[in-house]
């Protein structure tokens, strides 16, 4: 007989989804640079030194998918999608703006 725990949630950190969704190699990047205003991919291909394609694309999806970046798909000949913050990523400047001062000590 095995006894599950029935609240596994119970001993986890708040912020431990939050952490892990922001964790990879450029999402902390494309978050800045989603700060300074409208992101296009090419774009972000050009800005992130040793980005690759996929890389940029899964890193995009996963912020869309967490309702951190939204998606304007803009209907002018060329068709292009930019990405912003949403309301619920703009919340988090302060976050990030804190690890900052923090990592500069």
């Amino acid at each position: 007989m095995t006894t599950e725990n029935s609240s596994p949630k119970k001993n986890e950190c708040p912020a431990q989804g939050l952490l892990k969704l922001l964790s990879g190699k450029w999402k902390p990047q494309i978050f800045l640079l989603a700060e300074a205003g409208p992101l296009r991919f090419n774009g972000l291909l050009r800005d992130i030194k040793g980005a690759n394609k996929q890389s940029i694309s899964t890193a995009l999806r996963e912020l869309e998918e967490f309702g951190l970046l939204d998606k304007n798909v803009i209907k002018l000949k060329p068709l292009h999608i930019e990405y912003t913050l949403s309301e619920k990523g703009k919340s988090l400047i302060p976050v990030f703006k804190q690890l900052e001062f923090f990592s500069e000590k």
